[in-house]
C-alpha cells in the first residue's frame, strides 16, 4: 500500500492524512478550475524525502502534484483523483548568497520577499516581484515563470534561473546548470525546467543569480477618465524609448475595493491609475521622468505628477500588489493574464471593455502594462451559474482577442488547467507534439502532474 511506503520512507509527520487538512492543499487560487481529492499530502523537509516520495508513486503508479504557497491563478497546482500532494513549503532554507559571484541558492519554499530581503543585506537585489511576492515561493515561481512589476525592465524570472537540484520523473535526484555567469554544456534543460508547472520532475534546489541594490526610483503617477487613453499612454512610453522599471496600470473598481480592505486612506479620482517608475540614476532619470510625464499627458492623463511623496507613491504601489486578494472578497473572481504586443495594449484594452459589456460582466483592470501583460479580473456573484458562464464565455473571447492580436494566452501565470484551450490554439500542432515528446521522455510513467498544459 503506498501509505504503507510513504510512512516507512520518511518520518511520520511528514504524511498527511486528517481530511480537515488535506482540503486545504487541494486546490490554488484559480477560480473555478477543477479538482479532487488526493490520498495524502506529504511534506517533505530534504530532497532525499522528496526522492523517496517520488519513488513511491512509481512503485505504486500514483500521480504526483507539486506545491508551493498555493498562490497559482491557472489551476497549475490542483490535485488530481488519488494523488499525493507535494506541499514544499517546509523546504524554505537560504542556503548561500555569495556576493562575489552574485547568486543565491535556494529551497523552493522560500518566499520571494523574504530572498528579496536577505539579498538585500548583502548590497544585492533579486529582480522578479510577482505581486504575490510577499507569499508566493521561489519555486512556484519558477515553476510559472513568473513575472512582476519590474520585469518590463529586469526580465521575469527564467531571466535568473542559473540552475537547480531536481528529482526527475523516474525518481534520480540531479543537478541541471550551473553555478558560473557563462556556460553553454549541453542543452540548457535548466531553463526548459523553468514553466513546466510541476509536470517534468520536483524542484528542490534553485540557484539564481542576483543584480547589485537597484537605485532610487522616481514615480510618475496619472489619472485616465479612459481605459484606453492610459492604454494610449502606455504605448507613447515604449514608443519614447523610455524602459521604466515599472508601469502598472489599476483601475478605480480595484483602488475602492483594496481602500474598503485595507483602509489605506486613497482617495483617487480617476476611472484608471497609471504608475510608472524611473530608477536610472543622475540627470538622465529625471529626464526620463519628465518624458514619461509627457507622454502621459500627451495620451489624455487628466492629471499627472512626478511625486514628491515617497510615501504616497509607495501605498499606490502597495494598492496595486493588494488588488487581486481585495477584488477577490467582493465575489469570486475569475483572472485573465493575457500579454499583447505593447503597440496593441490600447485595442487589448478596448477589446475588453467591449467583451465585458457583451456578455454582461463586470471586469476590472490590473496591468503589469509596461510589456503588455494584461490581468483582467472577472467579477461574479456568489453562487450564480449564469453570471458564471458569461464570465467564462467572457474569458474565452479575451483570449481570442489577444491571440488575434499576435499576444499569448499566458504572461506568467502558466497554463494549468484554465488556459489549456487557450495553449492549443496557440501552439501549431507540430509544437505540441514537441511539448509531449519532451514530458514523455523526462516522465516516461507520466505520474508528474498529469492532465495539466496541454494533455
Amino acid at each position: 500500500m503506498l501509505i504503507d511506503a510513504l510512512l516507512a520512507a520518511l518520518p511520520a509527520d511528514r504524511v498527511v492524512r486528517d481530511p480537515d487538512v488535506v482540503a486545504k492543499y487541494q486546490h490554488d487560487e484559480a477560480e473555478w478550475a477543477p479538482y479532487a481529492a488526493p490520498v495524502a499530502v506529504v511534506r517533505p523537509r530534504t530532497a532525499l524525502e522528496v526522492q523517496a516520495v517520488v519513488r513511491a508513486c512509481l512503485d505504486h503508479d500514483t500521480a504526483v502534484v507539486t506545491r508551493g504557497a498555493g498562490t497559482g491563478l491557472s489551476g497549475g497546482a490542483n490535485a488530481t483523483d488519488g494523488c499525493v500532494v507535494l506541499a514544499l513549503e517546509g523546504m524554505n532554507a537560504i542556503k548561500e548568497i555569495d556576493p562575489l559571484e552574485r547568486y543565491a541558492v535556494v529551497e523552493p519554499g522560500v518566499v520571494n520577499d523574504d530572498l528579496r530581503a536577505a539579498c538585500a543585506e548583502h548590497g544585492l537585489w533579486y529582480p522578479p516581484d510577482p505581486a504575490s511576492s510577499p507569499w508566493s515561493t521561489i519555486g512556484g515561481n519558477v515553476a510559472t515563470n513568473a513575472g512582476g512589476l519590474c520585469c518590463v525592465k529586469y526580465g521575469v524570472t527564467r531571466d535568473y534561473v542559473l540552475g537547480m537540484q531536481i528529482v526527475t520523473g523516474t525518481g534520480d535526484l540531479v543537478r541541471l546548470g550551473r553555478k558560473t555567469a557563462k556556460g553553454v554544456a549541453g542543452y540548457d534543460l535548466a531553463g526548459l525546467m523553468v514553466g513546466s508547472e510541476g509536470t517534468l520532475g520536483v524542484i528542490t534546489e534553485i540557484t539564481v543569480k542576483l543584480r547589485p541594490l537597484q537605485d532610487p526610483q522616481r514615480t510618475v503617477a496619472g489619472y485616465f477618465d479612459s481605459i484606453v487613453d492610459a492604454g494610449r499612454a502606455v504605448s507613447a512610453v515604449a514608443a519614447a524609448g523610455l524602459t521604466p522599471s515599472a508601469l502598472e496600470l489599476v483601475d478605480k473598481q480595484c483602488l475602492i475595493a483594496v481602500d474598503a480592505w485595507k483602509k489605506m486612506g486613497l482617495s483617487v479620482e480617476a476611472n484608471v491609475v497609471l504608475l510608472g517608475r524611473i530608477d536610472t540614476a543622475g540627470v538622465v532619470g529625471d529626464q526620463e521622468a519628465e518624458k514619461m510625464l509627457s507622454c502621459f499627458d500627451e495620451a489624455g492623463a487628466t492629471w499627472s505628477a512626478v511625486s514628491t511623496d515617497q510615501e504616497e507613491a509607495d501605498a499606490l504601489f502597495a494598492a496595486r500588489r493588494l488588488a487581486y486578494p481585495a477584488m477577490e472578497r467582493l465575489g469570486p473572481v475569475l483572472t485573465e493574464d493575457v500579454c499583447v504586443p505593447k503597440r496593441a495594449v490600447p485595442e487589448m484594452l478596448a477589446r475588453i471593455e467591449q467583451i465585458g459589456i457583451a456578455h454582461a460582466t463586470t471586469i476590472a483592470n490590473i496591468a503589469h502594462a509596461g510589456d503588455g501583460n494584461l490581468h483582467p479580473l472577472l467579477i461574479t456573484p456568489r453562487d450564480d451559474e449564469a453570471a458564471r458562464a458569461r464570465a467564462q464565455a467572457a474569458f474565452a473571447d479575451i483570449i481570442d482577442a489577444a491571440l488575434e492580436l499576435g499576444g499569448t494566452v499566458t504572461g506568467e501565470h502558466g497554463v494549468g488547467l484554465l488556459k489549456m484551450d487557450g495553449l492549443a490554439q496557440e501552439l501549431d500542432p507540430v509544437v505540441l507534439g514537441m511539448h509531449r515528446a519532451v514530458k514523455n521522455a523526462l516522465d516516461p510513467r507520466g505520474i508528474m502532474n498529469p492532465g495539466k498544459i496541454f494533455e
